[in-house]
């Protein structure tokens, strides 16, 4: 990993872009989380576990090497009416048609998931996959025009989602909660209605926010229970003048699954 000479802290960057425009990231955003599920037993991944990355509508959080090289971690958001129905949709339409109404209900003012969230052993204990890959998804999902966002997220990740403004979703499942017995996971259904305002937001996930948004393009030296890193963070999106989200919201219907989806790999935040 980089040193910074100056802080003697290990120095990163924390890049978005549209998956459709950068494939050789998108391929080491796959190589590298489908390593760190395999490392924790998880070894049955679908066939159609890239296809996010032919997504229009799939935006990608990566941490990675200062030359490019070597990623670190990332996280996805992932736009209701793109070519494929949101990560939750395929994970639990098939135990409760429920959130297939709801994710539509939301999309009518644009709304979307958090999911694919992962880092590598190289860099944990760092907060990057955590709560600084999740307050930048949150911060660009108002430059992608969102107003919501759900997220599917393991038990050890909910308070994380609760600080950014998340809360569980009850309206789905037994009271927000699923059993996915594909792995053997709790897995929990939550909602941040407020991207704007970010208004249930613990109060310093929020102002971290709010300075990311204000400020697309920044070098920070972030703090996690004494540990530094220095995060260069260039989350401006390119080629947002090829992106229509109205137009994606018409086709949340359309890419709804018709179909069981028992099977699905289950990709939760």
């Amino acid at each position: 990993m980089d040193i910074n000479e100056q802080t003697g802290n290990p120095i990163v960057r924390l890049r978005a872009f549209r998956a459709i425009d950068d494939p050789a990231s998108c391929a080491l955003f796959l190589e590298g989380h489908e390593h760190v599920l395999t490392s924790i037993g998880v070894t049955k991944v679908t066939s159609s576990k890239d296809e996010w990355t032919r997504n229009p509508a799939a935006f990608v959080l990566i941490v990675e090497s200062l030359d490019k090289t070597k990623v670190y971690g990332g996280a996805r958001v992932h736009v209701a009416g793109g070519t494929e129905a949101l990560p939750i949709e395929q994970a639990t339409g098939s135990m409760d048609k429920t959130v297939f109404d709801l994710v539509w209900q939301y999309a009518q003012q644009g709304t979307g998931e958090i999911c694919g969230l992962w880092n590598s052993r190289e860099i944990s204990g760092y907060g990057i996959g955590s709560i600084f890959l999740t307050r930048a998804a949150v911060a660009i999902s108002s430059q992608i025009g969102l107003t919501s966002l759900f997220a599917l997220c393991a038990p050890y990740t909910v308070k994380l989602a609760e600080c950014v403004g998340y809360r569980i979703d009850p309206r789905i499942g037994n009271n927000g909660t699923f059993y996915y017995p594909k792995i053997d996971l709790l897995a929990t259904t939550m909602v941040l209605e407020d991207i704007a305002g970010l208004s249930g937001a613990a109060e310093e996930d929020r102002n971290a926010i709010m300075l990311l948004r204000e400020n697309l393009t920044q070098n920070r030296e972030e703090i996690l229970r004494k540990k530094k890193i220095d995060i260069h963070y260039e989350l401006k999106i390119d080629h947002l003048d090829q992106w229509d989200l109205q137009q994606v919201i018409e086709n949340v219907r359309k890419n709804q699954p018709q179909t069981d989806t028992t099977g699905k790999t289950l990709n939760i935040m």
